[in-house]
């Protein structure tokens, strides 16, 4: 049995589909078939479903998905370890971060981090929050930082995963101001349409505003354009093409330059938390440090405020 059988499984069981699932893997997808059937032979059960509209996963599909993710993830690990023993690799904090947060967090965060205290390499990869899942699942990062939000939990919330919250921030509606500097379109349930710049299915911040079900509220809010990053949304929020749900780290500097405007109250806007997020299984003694040394901050900072 090899490692890229079972990446194949859960690449396939992620999208359900023979044709993306290859693509995402990067190989044809009369090869990618071939993959999985012979990993199939191997377990001595069909895995999946088949169907004309796609693939799901059978009974037996399910139990062994429940186990392939952690073994990936610890395959990895154990390669990574091998190599820093045999001084191939050194001992690189390797992260995981969206968009927004690699921009205006993470660099802050890291310095407070790191003050008076070596670190050593440190590798980030900045991606959408699907991306970076992918990576955390599959063992190609130690952490993950991201936005979250209890009512839409990501692939890592769970058992496998631990996390730390290490900041806040919040979702609020901004717009470009009118002449008078009032926003040109408001948040009003009575309003006629109003322009959403929207996120794509691949950003986590869209599962944490589906969650609230503005729409519901909003009967005029129509999408007129999406991206996965936040910061293509403030862009085109800057260009008065519509209302943008932003982060307020990320909106700060527009905010006060006056080029956009919030486009209603706080009842609109979206408290979430800034949270890392770690597999729940051994890490090398470098990441097991660098958690040490997050916890010990947290629980500081937990302490300050009790006696604040």
């Amino acid at each position: 049995m090899e490692l890229t059988w079972l990446e194949d499984f859960v690449a396939l069981a992620a999208s359900g589909n023979f044709s993306r699932a290859a693509e995402l893997r990067g190989i044809t997808q009369p090869a990618f078939s071939r993959r999985v059937r012979t990993l199939e032979d191997w377990v001595g059960v069909a895995l999946f479903v088949r169907s004309p509209h796609g693939v799901a996963l059978s009974a037996a599909g399910e139990v062994f998905l429940s186990g392939a993710d952690e073994l990936i993830r610890s395959m990895r690990q154990l390669r990574q370890d091998a190599r820093e023993a045999g001084g191939r690799e050194t001992a690189t904090l390797r992260f995981a971060a969206t968009h927004a947060l690699s921009f205006t967090f993470f660099p802050h965060w890291m310095r407070r981090i790191e003050a008076g205290v070596q670190t050593g390499p440190v590798r980030l990869i900045s991606d959408n929050m699907q991306a970076c899942e992918e990576l955390m699942v599959h063992g190609q990062v130690q952490f993950l930082l991201c936005h979250h939000h209890v009512i839409a939990p990501g692939r890592c919330a769970s058992e496998q995963f631990r996390s730390l919250p290490v900041g806040v921030d919040a979702l609020a509606p901004y717009v470009v101001p009118d002449a008078s500097g009032r926003p040109r379109w408001a948040l009003d349930p009575a309003a006629g349409e109003l322009p959403l710049l929207s996120y794509t299915a691949e950003s986590g911040l869209a599962r944490i505003l589906q969650a609230h079900r503005f729409g519901d509220r909003l009967p005029g809010l129509n999408a007129v354009f999406s991206a996965h990053l936040a910061a293509t949304l403030l862009g085109m929020a800057c260009e008065g093409r519509g209302i943008a749900w932003l982060p307020a780290t990320l909106a700060a500097s527009d905010v006060e330059q006056g080029r956009i405007v919030r486009a209603g109250g706080p009842e609109w806007d979206i408290p979430v938390e800034i949270r890392v997020f770690r597999a729940a299984a051994r890490q090398n003694p470098a990441a097991e440090a660098f958690w040490r040394r997050l916890k010990d901050q947290s629980g500081n900072a937990q302490t300050a405020s009790r006696m604040g």
